[in-house]
């Protein structure tokens, strides 16, 4: 095989390497108790082993690239890494993207009382809860607010507010954007959903609809790498 040849191809193993490290990174919490319930705990069982099984599709996926770079002219497989790399960056939520999907509503309550009443906020709990919830349903791409949720976006409780990717959440309302490949089924999961009753016991309303061209932005934080290792004898194939 050509040297060029070569070099091309350790690209895309590289940059590929890259986006499923990325989805193997968690985010970076403190050192605490997990007071998680049962439910919370199978949920977030479901999600890793959906993660799971995307992950060696997307390796399978490579393998068959890979095979094919080598039976491509040299042209073709400049052409078809730029596309890899594109749809790469795609699948890891650094480009925006549209698309039919539902688009939920996070409202206050107010409740007829005598005394003075807090104005709801969002936890992180709730969000949390809620997007492991969409994940089940068929979900594929979610945004919150103009925060994209990608797998190492942090969603945590700093000095009073709710913050996604290192940004705090502005004061409800709130809009949810979420695509799907079936839009319709998943909607009709959100209306039986268990988030909508911890949602309410909080003092928050959540609605939801079906569109049918949502615009996610793409992820603007940046990604942290520095763990990552080459190998570089397997990389340009020496032993």
């Amino acid at each position: 095989m050509q040297l060029r040849n070569k070099i091309i191809i350790s690209l895309v193993c590289a940059f590929t390497g890259l986006m499923i490290a990325i989805q193997f990174q968690s985010t970076q919490e403190p050192t605490e108790r997990d007071t998680r319930d049962l439910w919370e705990i199978r949920s977030q069982l479901q999600v890793e082993q959906k993660k799971q099984q995307q992950l060696y599709q997307q390796i399978a996926e490579m393998e068959s690239i890979k095979d094919q770079y080598e039976a491509m002219s040299e042209q073709e497989q400049i052409d078809t890494l730029v596309d890899s790399i594109e749809e790469l960056e795609q699948k890891a939520g650094l480009t925006d993207i549209s698309g039919k999907g539902i688009l939920i509503h996070i409202n206050p309550i107010y409740v007829e009382m005598d005394t003075e009443q807090e104005y709801p906020e969002i936890s992180p709990e709730l969000l949390n809860r809620l997007i492991n919830e969409l994940n089940n349903y068929g979900a594929t791409e979610i945004a919150i607010e103009n925060e994209r949720v990608i797998n190492i976006t942090p969603i945590r409780y700093v000095n009073g507010k709710t913050y996604v990717n290192n940004r705090a959440l502005p004061s409800l309302p709130l809009q949810i954007k979420v695509l799907a490949a079936n839009p319709e089924r998943l909607l009709d999961h959100i209306e039986v959903s268990q988030s909508r009753d911890y949602f309410a016991i909080e003092n928050l309303d959540l609605t939801a609809e079906v569109s049918d061209e949502l615009l996610l932005p793409k992820y603007e934080g940046n990604i942290n790498l520095d763990n990552l290792e080459v190998n570089e004898s397997q990389e340009t194939g020496e032993e």
